[in-house]
């Protein structure tokens, strides 16, 4: 994969070589999102053809293949940036790849209220996974440009996180997948066929073009997404060093793979989740961590706390350091998911585990 060039020329460019910096970085967007597109119509047309029911060992090959493509990535990153940078990819990648673990939860609280079958739910996925990429792009180009030119922005992405964290803890929200707003005013302008029509999301009715219940699904899949980005592209933002030009692309291509794995990861998961009973826990406490990292970061950078502590607030680099934010987040997501499997919830009458969890849904 050679469309990574040497960092110093980013970097280290002197003032008559913005252009070329410039250049070099929109060719390492323009490569990346070359490479995604391929591996997408790979995806599609050769790898997943046909709809079918995915195998649990079908499943866990291509949760290993995304994962180590992500870690072939970050080798990648390794080279070009150095380990720094690599280890606020690999913070990253984890923090959303742990973070899309939620996501498995709604998708198979949506794909079981509507009945979608389990061979037409890898189409839907495939669909919502790329309105997802499309998606992490703005919000990441946006969350940047606003934390850039907004210092003040840090306070409120950070406090955001806490909350959410604190509230995927201890909320209690319970909406039914159908409740959404954005299908009851779809159903308005399009009509919907009662009719199922296999992995289609359009079909013709006497000379009607009708959307499928299949299309409902992918349309409360995308909407859900949204409030997903909302999440983690603030948690992302707040691993990787502001005011770096690599910051925009680490942010978005460690986001990307993340998503890009998980198809695969529910396919796997999806069958075994109420095995992860505190797992919400620890998805909360990863949430927490971040935003209070950002809200750190925010205030060393703060003139008049600065002046107050009699600290600098133009030092560079990271108040945490990445080793020690990766160490923090794989320990929170690690333990949670032991307790879940070391005391499991006994289900009244029987002697099978189970748990509960608490998402947020579309």
């Amino acid at each position: 994969m050679h469309i990574l060039a040497d960092a110093a020329a980013i970097a280290l460019v002197p003032p008559g070589g913005a252009a070329s910096a410039a250049s070099i970085q929109a060719i390492h967007w323009l490569g990346f999102g070359a490479l995604v597109a391929i591996l997408l119509i790979l995806d599609l047309t050769v790898f997943h053809k046909q709809s079918h029911e995915p195998t649990l060992r079908e499943s866990a090959f291509w949760t290993c293949f995304w994962s180590a493509l992500a870690l072939g990535f970050n080798a990648v990153v390794w080279g070009w940036l150095g380990g720094k940078a690599a280890l606020e990819f690999l913070t990253g990648y984890l923090v959303e790849w742990s973070l899309s673990m939620d996501n498995v939860f709604v998708f198979a609280v949506v794909f079981g209220y509507f009945s979608v079958p389990l061979k037409y739910q890898y189409r839907v996925l495939f669909w919502g996974i790329l309105g997802a990429v499309i998606m992490r792009l703005t919000f990441v180009l946006l969350g940047a440009e606003l934390v850039e030119r907004f210092k003040w922005i840090m306070w409120v992405f950070g406090g955001f996180l806490v909350y959410t964290g604190v509230k995927l803890a201890f909320g209690d929200e319970d909406h039914e997948p159908g409740d959404n707003a954005l299908i009851r005013f779809f159903r308005r302008i399009i009509p919907v066929t009662n009719t199922p029509a296999g992995d289609r999301f359009f079909v013709r009715e006497q000379g009607r073009l009708m959307a499928t219940p299949l299309f409902l699904v992918l349309l409360i899949v995308e909407s859900t997404d949204v409030l997903f980005a909302v999440d983690s592209v603030p948690a992302i933002l707040g691993v990787v060093e502001k005011g770096t030009p690599y910051m925009r692309f680490i942010a978005f291509t460690s986001n990307v793979f993340a998503i890009l794995g998980l198809r695969a990861l529910y396919f796997l998961l999806a069958g075994v989740m109420d095995l992860f009973r505190f797992l919400n826990y620890g998805l909360s406490a990863v949430l927490v961590f971040v935003g209070f990292k950002m809200i750190a970061e925010a205030a060393r950078h703060n003139e008049w706390l600065a002046a107050q502590g009699g600290w600098d607030p133009h030092a560079k680099g990271h108040l945490v350091h990445p080793a020690v934010s990766l160490l923090v987040i794989v320990a929170l997501i690690g333990t949670s998911v032991a307790a879940s499997l070391l005391y499991p919830e006994k289900k009244a009458g029987s002697d099978v585990a189970g748990g509960d969890h608490t998402h947020r849904s579309a």
